[in-house]
């Protein structure tokens, strides 16, 4: 008995002393792991595209991890995004493939490729029924450096301009600020798309450098202040939702364990819901009770040439890799379906 509480007595001394022998073994804090992650949308916008996903992920990662959100241009511009992110300048971006220059054959089918959808809920339909998520995945996993983790839709494709637009004629020389492939499109009609950085739209418009947007819907351009430098709406419009991605650093990614993983999945899933009711109730509300813009429409017989003039524009796509073949299949596909479910899928 006296030997075994010289023991104790010892070893507790000991511990107060520092000694290691019999010193309980040191753990090591895991470190939170820091993200930068930089979106196309300017902070206005931000504050409905992605913040609310970010602060929550922040919040039920509890401290394991914290992704400090960046908007449209603030650490590099946004026809950098790609090579910054997977260069590990930033770790993870939320963007569409086009105005990004993702080195993908795939690329033009992000932001608005014109006419692919009609509705918001075209492109998860896609990517979920239709096998573009496979797609997706297998072009990105050609690119080193970069994860390509989930697709959404945003808002559709419509003008907003100084000038009223009636008719195509009406299109002509207008000065349109717009995304790669839509703006490549809109050239058939006789419109000269314009590249500016997001944060310097605005003041163009008020400049005269610019006639008008082709960049969002009319939810959009009452957010982010538009609505206040143009004075027309054209409810035609070439793409019914465009279609960003999430995206990140391949060996960032990697460090994450897998509950974070899971979680930052589902935080993007909200992220995606969240647009599908903002844009879809926001496009409605202010075409109805907006008072910033006039509403002008084209003639349904005089917009079925810019329609078939798209398909055209399939079909030279198509011809451009055998992916891009794939993906354009798939999409006329859809659309024979969308077609014969007849309303309210579409529209005659």
């Amino acid at each position: 008995m006296t030997n075994r509480r010289d023991f104790l007595k010892k070893a507790g001394l000991a511990a107060a002393a520092g000694t290691t022998a019999l010193a309980a073994p040191a753990v090591r804090a895991q470190s939170k792991i820091t993200w930068r992650l930089q979106t196309y949308a300017g902070p206005a916008l931000a504050e409905h595209v992605i913040k609310p996903a970010i602060d929550a992920f922040n919040k039920a990662a509890n401290g394991e991890m914290q992704i400090d959100l960046y908007t449209a241009d603030q650490l590099v511009p946004t026809g950098e995004l790609f090579r910054a992110m997977q260069a590990g300048t930033i770790d993870a971006v939320q963007s569409d493939d086009d105005s990004m220059a993702s080195p993908v054959d795939i690329k033009v089918f992000g932001g608005y490729f014109p006419f692919a959808s009609r509705y918001s809920l075209d492109v998860p339909t896609l990517f979920h029924q239709y096998g573009l998520n496979e797609i997706w995945a297998e072009a990105y996993g050609e690119v080193e450096g970069v994860t390509w983790l989930s697709a959404g839709a945003w808002d559709p494709c419509n003008f907003a301009t100084v000038k009223p637009i009636k008719s195509l004629e009406d299109m002509k020389g207008l000065r349109i600020f717009t995304f790669p492939t839509a703006g490549q499109f809109l050239t058939r009609f006789g419109v000269v798309p314009v590249t500016l950085p997001w944060e310097d739209v605005q003041v163009a418009m008020q400049t005269g450098e610019l006639d008008g947007l082709a960049w969002s819907g009319i939810t959009e351009d009452y957010t982010v202040g538009w609505a206040d430098v143009t004075k027309y709406f054209l409810t035609n419009n070439i793409s019914g939702a465009w279609c960003g991605s999430f995206f990140a650093n391949s060996a960032r990614w990697n460090e994450v364990p897998e509950h974070l993983k899971t979680l930052f999945r589902l935080c993007i899933d909200s992220s995606h819901y969240y647009r599908q009711h903002w844009y879809w109730g926001g496009e409605a509300k202010l075409r109805a009770e907006g008072t910033k813009l006039e509403l002008t429409t084209i003639p349904d017989e005089e917009w079925k040439t810019v329609e078939a003039e798209a398909l055209k524009f399939w079909e030279e796509i198509a011809a451009t890799s055998p992916r891009a073949a794939k993906v354009v299949g798939i999409l006329k596909n859809y659309r024979e379906v969308m077609e014969k479910a007849g309303p309210p899928y579409r529209y005659s």
